[in-house]
């Protein structure tokens, strides 16, 4: 039965959402569908079995159900890693193998999903490249737009990978980028044999978090206007500039949370009257009774932290590129972006899946 790898060119590109939007939409198609992760990268444990947190999820919102020692055959924890950088490193590929094939008896497609990028695992042996040679399927690549594409790093798996490689997905490209896509790297991408299956636009739902998780992440605590904690965050901007040269860049970043020490009450009022979603104030210094009070009117959360202004800056940067796809609304709204953007007819051609 035929297999697809769902691979990237590094971590964080968006693997969940285009497996559960292609997962989704074959079963649509009446597609029976198995699902596995064989290489675990988040370890968790639920009712005492050791698995991977994004395979447990997935396979929830797939409404598919193996064992979790079948579904991720190898989890990498930090004993893992020891044992294999010190020369001890068993045959994992076998177990992956052996579950592959339990998953995929009787199933119309079984989809793989990727860890990392396509050479992550290299170390001991459970990298993308290798495991689709040695499973024998087939595999899509996705490059995420981050200041710029992939492109050689696509063209050299092309020629690694040959025929096993379907193609590419190019993900959370911004509009400023797509003339270029369309006249300069789709064609010379394909031009090398890349097929390009699909181009998914920067999307502002996708690319959110909400206040509350935020507050969480950053280890932080909401102070204020606790009944806005689910609204939507999309960016940030730092607030050590002086007043006026602030005034004039929030202007144009409207929707962007603003991290400010917490003893700068000019910047914090004029980032609350300019309707930002939330606050993130430094330094686990809090704000005086004014801001405080126009706060709760004007319905802003408002987040104390402890660390200082440039580690909470690095912490959101990390924070809005990586937080996980696990609203149902944002589950749908992916979904959505999958199936409007990609060429299923020609996956389902080379896949030789005859719905």
């Amino acid at each position: 039965m035929p297999g697809l790898y769902i691979g990237s060119t590094s971590g964080y590109s968006g693997k969940n959402m285009i497996v559960m939007g292609l997962g989704l939409y074959f079963q649509k198609a009446g597609i029976s569908l198995g699902y596995m992760k064989p290489v675990g990268a988040i370890p968790v444990e639920v009712d005492g079995c050791l698995g991977d947190e994004d395979a447990f999820f997935i396979q929830e919102v797939l409404g598919v159900s193996n064992p979790a020692k079948v579904v991720t055959p190898v989890v990498v924890t930090h004993d893992f890693k020891v044992q294999a950088f010190n020369g001890r490193c068993e045959d994992h590929v076998e177990p992956i193998v052996q579950a592959y094939e339990k998953i995929s008896a009787g199933k119309d497609l079984t989809l793989v999903a990727g860890s990392g990028s396509m050479n992550s695992g290299k170390y001991c042996g459970v990298d993308g490249i290798h495991l689709v040679k040695t499973l024998g399927i087939k595999c899509v690549v996705i490059d995420r737009f981050q200041k710029e594409l992939n492109y050689d790093y696509l063209v050299v798996l092309k020629e690694t990978l040959g025929d096993s490689m379907i193609g590419v997905i190019l993900n959370d490209i911004p509009p400023t980028f797509m003339d270029e896509i369309t006249s300069l790297i789709k064609p010379f991408l394909e031009r090398k044999g890349v097929k390009v299956l699909g181009v998914i636009p920067k999307d502002s739902l996708m690319g959110t978090i909400k206040v509350c998780d935020l507050a969480e992440h950053l280890g932080g605590k909401i102070i204020s206007a606790h009944n806005k904690k689910e609204q939507p965050v999309e960016s940030f901007l730092i607030g050590t500039m002086q007043v006026e040269n602030f005034m004039t860049h929030f202007r144009k970043h409207r929707n962007s949370a603003v991290i400010v020490g917490g003893d700068r009450s000019d910047v914090q009022l004029v980032a609350l009257e300019g309707e930002c979603p939330c606050l993130v104030l430094t330094g686990n210094l809090y704000p005086n009774d004014i801001i405080l009070t126009r706060s709760e009117i004007l319905g802003t959360p408002i987040i104390v932290v402890r660390d200082d202004t440039f580690s909470v800056a690095k912490k959101m940067e990390d924070i809005l590129s990586r937080h996980k796809l696990r609203e149902p609304a944002k589950i749908k709204h992916g979904a959505d972006l999958v199936e409007s953007h990609i060429d299923f007819a020609y996956i389902k051609k080379e896949l030789d899946l005859k719905y």
